[in-house]
């Protein structure tokens, strides 16, 4: 009994196979056929077959009573570009709302295309072939491929960021736009706690303040908002959006990133966020301290300063994306409008085509005058990178940081092979060692002072240092004021710097700033220490150098006098002022003096 039960089931297990593959074959014969089983188009279950495909109806040939609605076939059927081109050219009216969509459609196409294939290799040639397409009238289609296609691959943002500052300089109003959307992006993202696209949205942003399209002032908006109330993940944001744009917001706006940096500070000493944030907040104040990172790339900085134009926007207004520019409009004078525009496409390309011709030329007459045998000259490369200058301050910095005594790194220094006009680098090389050391060493001291009596060269630099470092000493440390005040006061007590350097030094109360009376300060003090008050007295008095001293001791006016008396009292130098106190007490007998020679001029004048 159970072998030919079992035998039944199999015998119908079989049977049932068969009339499912019957069923199969019939189906798809039904399909081939344009048929279903009922004579209608559907599957097995019920449902249109997935390979099913209407035939193509009359009403859909273009021409020129065509309805809008069916013309164009842009509802996402794919049109192959041959079979696209041969309907447009097939089209009698191209003025017709059919003609203008086909137009649409190919430059959507067209946009895409080229902005997705776009890299760092072949910038230069995507450009020529982007301006030709229509931008004005895709200026919206270009805006929204290229934060698709940012958005999709986050990696290539400076790219895009390099394609889009071209535009920019032809056509502004695209990158006003693109700005604007991509505001209106990162305000959406970070309401909805987006974190994918806000980054994205942010390192966009960044790229486009490093190639000056988008103000700094957007930029420090942006971080005053995400520091505001810091979570974990606006600090990860905070911190990739610095790091990116770190080195363009030093050099335009230095006292907003300091800003920046000391509310990060405060957020890493409250010890309130996640651990691994911390962590990334103390590898941004690492890569500050290293001086952050190139701005852009050599290969992506094809926009001159001069054709640079910035926008600026807030995040607070209300921003209009212009959606509607996304989308197929007939244009009355679609015409006029391609004519204008193939007019405009020529003169940009024809600029564009002229820069390439010079710049081959300039490199063709280098080589015809590289291998000409009657010319000597031959053609110098110019290092742009700047690798030179870097390998020299390193191998500068480790020279003297090796060396044992100044006669040692001296020697050492000396057979450096320097270029001309190098000589500044090396003077500011050991200006900077000195300035980073944590006390003044006389180490420094001396080896600049040996330079200085070697040449007149090394003399008239350490000048310029000297002013320059003077101008800038509201940028630098105590420690580092101090430092650089003692080498100086070293140069100065040894005669390797003239004394007439002093003479830059304006000693009033509007021209001088905590820092730079810090700086004075510690100067002076150190000269008086080490020349003594009464021989530092004579050298200031000296008449040969009245006129280099009159800055720091001003006659031009009581108030002036008195703050530079009252400064150097307040140091313990008032011994070198005794001069300037007799000058002030008798000065109400030389205005009366000054008066009366006044009085008899004019006397003498009138009874001639």
């Amino acid at each position: 009994m159970k072998g030919s039960h079992r035998a039944r089931e199999d015998d119908e297990r079989r049977d049932g196979r068969e009339r499912r593959q019957r069923y199969d074959s019939d189906v798809k014969q039904d399909e081939i056929d344009g048929k279903g089983r009922d004579g209608e188009k559907e599957g097995i279950d019920g449902r249109k077959a997935d390979n099913w495909r209407p035939e193509r109806p009359a009403s859909w040939e273009v021409s020129g009573n065509t309805d809008a609605s069916n013309s164009g076939r842009s509802g996402g059927v794919y049109i192959p570009p041959f079979k696209l081109a041969q309907m447009m050219q097939e089209v009698q009216d191209k003025s017709s709302i059919e003609y203008q969509r086909l137009t649409w459609d190919a430059l959507r196409k067209s946009i895409n295309g080229l902005v997705n294939k776009v890299n760092a290799t072949n910038l230069k040639h995507i450009i020529p072939e982007i301006f030709a397409e229509n931008l004005i009238r895709g200026r919206g289609l270009f805006c929204r491929a290229c934060m698709k296609s940012q958005m999709a691959c986050p990696e290539f943002s400076d790219v895009f960021a390099a394609l889009v500052a071209v535009v920019n300089t032809k056509f502004p109003e695209i990158g006003d736009l693109l700005l604007r959307r991509i505001a209106l992006q990162l305000k959406k993202a970070y309401k909805r706690n987006d974190k994918p696209q806000l980054l994205a949205a942010v390192k966009f942003l960044a790229h486009l303040v490093n190639q000056q399209v988008a103000h700094e002032l957007i930029a420090l908006e942006l971080l005053t908002v995400l520091l505001e109330n810091p979570t974990d993940d606006s600090m990860e944001v905070a911190v990739g959006f610095v790091t990116e744009c770190g080195s363009i917001l030093q050099d335009l706006s230095p006292k907003g990133l300091h800003g920046i940096f000391e509310r990060f500070r405060g957020i890493l000493h409250e010890g309130e966020i996640d651990k691994r944030v911390q962590f990334l907040i103390e590898g941004l104040f690492a890569i500050r301290k290293a001086k952050f990172q190139s701005a852009v790339r050599p290969e992506l900085d094809l926009v001159e300063q001069e054709d640079q134009l910035t926008h600026e926007i807030s995040l607070q207004e209300d921003i209009d994306p212009e959606v509607t520019l996304d989308i197929f409009k007939p244009n009355p004078q679609f015409l006029e409008n391609e004519k204008r525009y193939e007019e405009l496409k020529k003169t940009i390309l024809r600029d564009e085509f002229d820069e390439e011709e010079d710049s081959e030329e300039g490199s063709e007459d280098g080589s015809a005058g590289e291998f000409d045998e009657e010319e000597d000259e031959q053609m110098k490369i110019k290092d742009e990178t700047e690798t030179d200058l870097v390998n020299l301050r390193r191998t500068i910095y480790l020279t003297i940081m090796s060396s044992v005594d100044f006669e040692e790194a001296g020697h050492k220094l000396l057979k450096i092979k320097l270029e001309a006009g190098q000589e500044m680098e090396l003077c500011i090389m050991m200006l900077e060692c000195c300035s980073q050391e944590r006390t003044y060493r006389h180490y420094y001291g001396l080896l600049g002072q040996r330079f200085c009596m070697i040449s007149k060269v090394y003399q008239e630099n350490f000048e310029k240092c000297f002013v320059q470092q003077y101008s800038m000493v509201h940028r630098l440390e105590t420690n580092k004021i101090r430092n650089v005040a003692n080498f100086f006061a070293h140069l100065l007590r040894t005669d390797a710097l003239p004394w007439h350097v002093l003479a830059y030094v304006r000693l009033t109360e509007e021209d001088t700033t905590s820092s730079s009376r810090i700086f004075i300060k510690i100067l002076f003090q150190e000269l008086s220490e080490q020349l003594g008050i009464h021989l530092l007295s004579e050298r200031l008095n000296d008449p040969l150098m009245r006129d280099s001293f009159e800055s720091i001791f001003p006659k031009d006016n009581p108030k002036n006098t008195r703050f530079s008396i009252n400064f150097f009292t307040s140091i313990g130098l008032g011994g070198i002022t005794e001069n300037l106190r007799e000058y002030l007490q008798n000065m109400p007998h030389l205005k009366m003096q000054q008066q009366a020679l006044s009085r008899s001029d004019d006397e003498s004048g009138s009874s001639s």
